[in-house]
């Protein structure tokens, strides 16, 4: 077995912008040329988040609505009084979603749904450059 690390810069525009991670995910995956496993994507920070989705218009407007539903941007939030940066909401919605995924792999390729797609979405509110880390377990 073996186990390599990677990592994946991705920049946003911030406020819950919903960025489709697959595409470059898998080229990362051919790169290591292992055919069976796991990988791991973990997003330092504490205002992004990773998950899964449909990536198409409609269910990413949904998405985006529920978590304003859930938790609002203009809700009070402790966090503001120690720092005033307002992302109270960013933290909060960010940990209900966490920060990692692991997606199996087999024959060399991601083992995902039809319409399942790997998503960060990041909820700080401005624009952020991220750096994702990586890593593979396989062989």
């Amino acid at each position: 077995m073996t186990i390599v690390n990677d990592s994946l810069s991705i920049e946003t525009r911030g406020d819950s912008d919903m960025i489709d991670l697959t595409d470059r995910l898998s080229l990362l995956l051919q790169k290591q040329k292992m055919k069976n496993g796991h990988m791991l994507v973990f997003v330092p920070g504490s205002t992004a988040a990773l998950t899964t989705i449909e990536y198409e218009p409609g269910l990413k407007k949904d998405f985006t609505l529920l978590m304003e539903r859930l938790i609002p941007r203009n809700a009070r939030y402790y966090h503001e009084e120690t720092w005033n940066d307002g992302n109270g909401h960013s933290h909060v919605r960010a940990s209900l979603l966490g920060p990692s995924l692991t997606v199996p792999f087999g024959d060399g390729k991601l083992l995902l749904g039809t319409w399942q797609q790997i998503i960060l979405v990041d909820y700080d509110n401005r624009p952020r450059s991220r750096s994702l880390v990586v890593q593979f377990t396989g062989e």
